[in-house]
């Protein structure tokens, strides 16, 4: 591949990771949301919101990690990928995670511009995946809890 078509392959995966250009972003998702929101299960849906964006985060840590490391540790499905019901959530918590998922987006964006890497061979440890394909994982999963969030607030009157 050459390096004019390597960039505008990262260029666009960087953009399709970020939000796509077709979605609300995940950070327009969550921009806004009351404190007094964050926990709570609308009716007839499984999740918080808060629930959809730890997820985000530790499914999206995972995929980086993996995709960084031989050494990456395989969660249990799907006990350590959704996090447990809580009442409320402080604006420490949910800082953090949200600062989380931007600092592993930003982890697999290194990745990506690492010269080093061939973004289309398989992933030695691996059985058959490879950088593009993980960040295409990474968009269409973010891409599908985030419109989760959308949905979530609806429900409970807190979406524009």
């Amino acid at each position: 591949m050459h390096a004019d078509q390597r960039k505008k392959l990262i260029n666009e995966l960087t953009d399709l990771v970020k939000g796509g250009n077709a979605h609300v972003t995940l950070e327009e998702a969550l921009s806004g949301i009351p404190a007094d929101q964050r926990a709570v299960t609308p009716a007839n849906l499984p999740y918080s919101i808060w629930q959809l964006v730890e997820h985000i985060r530790i499914a999206q840590k995972d995929i980086v990690d993996f995709s960084i490391s031989k050494d990456y540790q395989t969660l249990i499905w799907p006990d350590e990928y959704w996090p447990q019901p809580t009442d409320q959530v402080s604006d420490a918590q949910w800082e953090e995670s949200v600062k989380q998922i931007n600092n592993d987006q930003q982890r697999f964006f290194n990745l990506l511009h690492d010269e080093q890497r061939d973004l289309f061979s398989p992933l030695p440890w691996g059985s058959g995946q490879n950088i593009v394909r993980e960040a295409m994982l990474i968009a269409d999963h973010n891409s599908y809890h985030t419109a989760e969030i959308i949905v979530a607030r609806r429900l409970l009157g807190i979406w524009k």
